[in-house]
């Protein structure tokens, strides 16, 4: 007789009917291989449709993160070529009219990577956090808490650290401004020097005396560039009172003109040598002012070597000059002062038999004799 095939977990199940006593006497709900099989197929079913959902999510993250990555490198990359193309630009007219008006190269490298930089950071940080977000957003999350809490610290840092913000936002605005750069010589306000460095927070200046100044950017109120467009060179020029002024003229139109003619100075002279007039005029001197447009920078050594020619022509002239010559000259030509000047009046208590020395002398008592 043929016996019928039966299945192996009702087999199971007719076995496990009258299952042994367990040592300690509980009756512990076991697993059979009907739950596992159940668990199975519940779990394969809901992978099987939930499958496609995941895929779709992995591959919005996939492309999200993908197009974040190649748009930050396109405009890196496109910053990099603006600054690049910036500097070409400025070093093809280095060497032409305009050049003395441009900027050196270190200061442009430095304004160029300073600018860059921030360029670059800034778009870093859009672009990430923008894709941070979507990434966020494809998983359900729900970004307005997220949003509120970021806004939250982001004021609390506000108000803790407002002096590193004004600072790094007053050092962005005087890089891309123009305001000044390194070799520059500004006066801040708080100190005046030549620049050195130029930061995001803070700019070195070096002084007169060679000390460094470190400035920080938010406490700059007003800046005076002194070596930006052009420069001013002043010279005074004190003679006596009595001189010709058309030969005091005469003087300085040739040495005005020789010294433009002349390298380096040629170079430095934005304008011709100017003779102004007379700035003052006082009773024993007057004042004789000379100006003239020089490179930046370059007016301090233009009224230097001013003065050296002028005293020279002068010398040669026979023109003196307040203060030196004409002091001597007027020491020469004064009377030579009375010796007895000096001399105290007699006094009658000099002679010891005037009346006066006789009435102010001490009367003497006699003393008494005594008799032998």
């Amino acid at each position: 007789m043929e016996v019928p095939a039966v299945s192996l977990p009702v087999a199971l199940l007719a076995a496990g009917a009258s299952p042994s006593p367990s040592p300690s006497g509980s009756d512990p709900a076991v697993p059979s291989l009907q739950d596992a099989q159940q668990s199975a197929t519940n779990a394969a079913s809901w992978v099987e449709q939930n499958w496609s959902t995941w895929l779709a999510m992995g591959l919005q993250i996939v492309l999200i993160i993908v197009i974040a990555v190649a748009l930050r490198a396109v405009v890196r990359r496109a910053i990099t070529k603006l600054i690049e193309r910036m500097n070409r630009t400025v070093q093809a007219v280095d060497h032409t009219a305009l050049g003395g008006l441009l900027v050196n190269n270190e200061r442009r490298r430095q304004r160029s990577a300073a600018i860059g930089s921030v360029l670059r950071s800034v778009a870093s940080f859009v672009i990430l956090g923008t894709a941070a977000l979507m990434v966020l957003s494809t998983f359900k999350i729900n970004l307005a808490p997220l949003l509120a809490s970021a806004g939250v610290a982001g004021v609390a840092i506000g108000f803790g650290a407002r002096n590193l913000v004004t600072d790094f936002l007053s050092g962005v605005f005087m890089i891309l401004e123009d305001q000044y750069g390194v070799g520059d010589t500004i006066d801040a306000g708080v100190a005046i020097g030549e620049v050195v460095e130029v930061g995001l927070r803070v700019t070195k200046l070096r002084g007169a005396n060679g000390e460094i100044w470190y400035v920080r950017n938010g406490e700059v109120k007003r800046i005076g560039n002194l070596s930006q467009g052009w420069a001013t060179a002043n010279v005074d020029v004190t003679v006596r009172s009595d001189e010709d002024l058309d030969k005091v003229k005469s003087v300085l139109d040739e040495v005005a003109e020789k010294m433009a003619k002349e390298e380096p100075w040629n170079e430095l002279l934005w304008s011709p040598i100017e003779v102004l007039g007379l700035d003052s005029v006082l009773i024993d001197s007057m004042v004789i002012r000379i100006s003239a447009k020089t490179m930046p920078g370059k007016s301090v050594n233009v009224e230097r070597e001013l003065r050296w020619r002028i005293k020279r022509a002068f010398d040669r002239a026979s023109i003196p000059i307040v203060g030196g010559a004409t002091a001597l000259e007027d020491a020469e030509a004064a009377p030579a002062p009375d010796p007895s000047a000096t001399m105290a009046a007699p006094s009658a208590y000099a002679s010891p038999t005037s009346p006066q020395s006789l009435a102010t002398t001490p009367i003497v008592t006699p003393k008494p004799t005594t008799s032998k």
